[in-house]
């Protein structure tokens, strides 16, 4: 099955997926948001700030962006999500294969579930429990940030 993808290209679009979860990968920031509205398109968006260059700069790394997200979206995308690249500084000079493998993993990592303390969000600590966490607790969390 191929997945239906379409241009994300409002500001409240991006803003709304900038409250999803996000991975960095090398060159590329990308930022997830399951919409949950049944819909299976895909979104795809693509920005990169002044901080990574000139205008061309800038202009190069989103084309880069999008050929790779061509690519590997259709593959690792999940369906009914929102995603949004972020080109980072070493978008523009990157070798094309270690691009795609930012690019790759990002998307692999975002389409599996969270599963603790580094999915960006802390984790949750029950409130009526007044007995201190036992060793076998804190073992079982990822306590290395």
């Amino acid at each position: 099955m191929t997945l239906k993808i379409h241009r994300l290209t409002s500001r409240p679009q991006f803003l709304a997926a900038a409250k999803g979860v996000s991975q960095a990968r090398g060159a590329v920031v990308v930022q997830r948001l399951d919409r949950a509205d049944g819909d299976d398109v895909v979104g795809v968006g693509f920005t990169a700030t002044r901080k990574v260059g000139g205008a061309v700069v800038r202009n190069r790394c989103k084309r880069r962006l999008r050929q790779a997200a061509r690519a590997m979206v259709a593959l690792y995308g999940v369906s009914g999500s929102d995603y949004v690249f972020i080109a980072r500084q070493g978008t523009a000079d990157r070798p094309w294969e270690r691009l795609l493998d930012d690019v790759k993993s990002a998307l692999t990592r975002l389409a599996t579930p969270a599963d603790g303390p580094r999915s960006g969000k802390a984790p949750v600590v029950a409130a009526a429990s007044d007995t201190p966490p036992s060793a076998k607790d804190l073992a079982s969390q990822d306590l290395d940030r």
